[in-house]
């Protein structure tokens, strides 16, 4: 076994290390001491601990005592002399750091760059924190390309059920066609028909609660029994106490216009958008601030029972028409409700037996901030607006006509209609009949 020999250089660094972090301690210390005495006075808090007395230290017989007067008077002379003792305390302290500066070239380099740095500091955090951003905003770009990559790729799978939808299919009818085409269009009926309840965003037929999306199943269930076929397509907008920002319907076919539809039974109308004479109680109205009925095309287009501020009929074409502008008082009218107000009700493409839309409840008018009716093809009946509140009502390029002469008043604007203003322009009469029933 080799001793290995002490390594005496080592031994003394590390002693002399020793010695030095302590001459710095102590000299640190010191200074700091310093300072604090120059400047403030510790004398209250400390004055009831002197005078200090030990006798026999550590059982050798040595002893001191140190009253409250000698070791305040040390205190006095920093305080009485502030500058001067700040400046010996700062050279103490100076020259214990000084101890440890091992290359002063490094050291004085290190001076010199401070100010630098320090000018420097902002735009090193600045480009710290674009890293960062960068960073952040790359994993978001690469999300949001995920996201839209598993987005396509559902919509290609899903494109049989949606394709059919666009070319205006009942959903009962597409479901039908695409099992029939096999299993791959099953596996979409069940992603998009099975777990996708009816709503009026989709097209979907039924009697629905403004402002609520799918269908009220109460309703259904006490109104359609009593009052329509229970085989009916009908889409129904039932209006209570909370008013509707805006209903849009466009792009749709309704009535006998399609193969195989025929009216509810009982109904006569295609389109009919109303208040109601409630039977025991008291007549409701549609409150509309704004009311556009454009590009539709109906056997017969009638209007009546509605007061209106400004009255605009522009460009439409009709086997016969009659348009009565009848003076009025009504007001400019706008629909709020605030919080509670409910959003837009849309949908756009669709086959329908009927539309209708109401306010059923006794004394609770139907409020609605714009009802858009645009690109509604018909057949099989009139289309009929009445006992309505309106601030502008627009009524414009439709083509209206059952094929039976300009005797016939096919577009009628009765004398129930009053308007504060009325603009009526190039309105012209042409033979029109109703469109051929096309497939669906």
């Amino acid at each position: 076994m080799r001793i290995q020999k002490p390594n005496f250089w080592k031994i003394t660094k590390k002693t002399f290390n020793i010695l030095l972090g302590t001459l710095t301690a102590v000299m640190v210390t010191t200074g700091t001491l310093g300072l604090f005495l120059a400047y403030i006075n510790p004398i209250p808090w400390v004055a009831q601990y002197f005078p200090i007395s030990m006798s026999n230290i550590l059982w050798t017989g040595a002893w001191f005592n140190i009253t409250g007067e000698q070791a305040f008077q040390s205190i006095y002379s920093w305080q009485a002399n502030a500058l001067l003792g700040s400046a010996v305390s700062a050279s103490v302290i100076f020259m214990g750091l000084m101890i440890h500066v091992q290359s002063f070239s490094t050291w004085w380099k290190t001076i010199k760059a401070s100010p630098r740095a320090i000018i420097n500091s902002p735009m090193a955090t600045y480009r710290k924190l674009r890293a960062g951003r960068d960073w952040l905003i790359a994993k978001v770009e690469y999300l949001n390309g995920e996201s839209a990559k598993w987005r396509r790729t559902f919509n290609i799978m899903k494109s049989p059920y949606s394709f059919l939808r666009m070319m205006g299919f009942s959903p009962q009818m597409a479901v039908g066609l695409i099992a029939v085409g096999g299993t791959a269009g099953t596996g979409v009926v069940v992603n998009e028909t099975i777990l996708a309840e009816r709503s009026f965003a989709n097209g979907d037929a039924g009697i629905y609660a403004a402002p609520h999306n799918t269908p009220d199943p109460t309703l259904e269930a006490t109104m359609k029994w009593r009052e329509e076929n229970e085989e009916d397509n009908t889409l129904r907008i039932v209006l209570g106490t909370t008013p509707v920002r805006e209903i849009k319907i466009e792009n749709v076919s309704v009535g006998t216009v399609y193969t195989n539809s025929a009216l509810p039974s009982g109904k006569t109308e295609v389109m009919l958008i109303e208040g109601t004479d409630v039977s025991g109680g008291t007549a409701t109205r549609l409150e509309i601030g704004e009311l556009i009925f454009e590009k539709n095309r109906c056997k017969e287009l009638e209007f009546d029972d509605i007061k209106a501020h400004t009255i605009n009929v522009i460009g439409n074409a009709s086997d016969g028409q009659s348009i009565n502008t009848s003076p009025g008082t009504a007001r400019m009218r706008g629909i709020g409700g605030g919080h509670h107000q409910a959003e837009a009700m849309v949908t756009s493409g669709g086959l329908y037996d009927r539309i209708w839309i109401d306010a059923p409840t006794s004394a609770v008018n139907g409020k609605i901030g714009k009802l858009h009716l645009s690109n509604i093809y018909t057949k099989g009946g009139p289309c009929v607006l009445r006992q309505m509140d309106i601030g502008t009502l627009t009524i414009q390029l439709n083509e209206t006509g059952a094929g039976d002469g300009y005797a016939t008043k096919d577009f009628e604007i009765k004398a129930g209609v009053t308007g504060a203003n009325w603009n009526v322009t190039d309105n012209v009469e042409v033979s029109i009949s109703e469109p051929a029933t096309t497939a669906p």
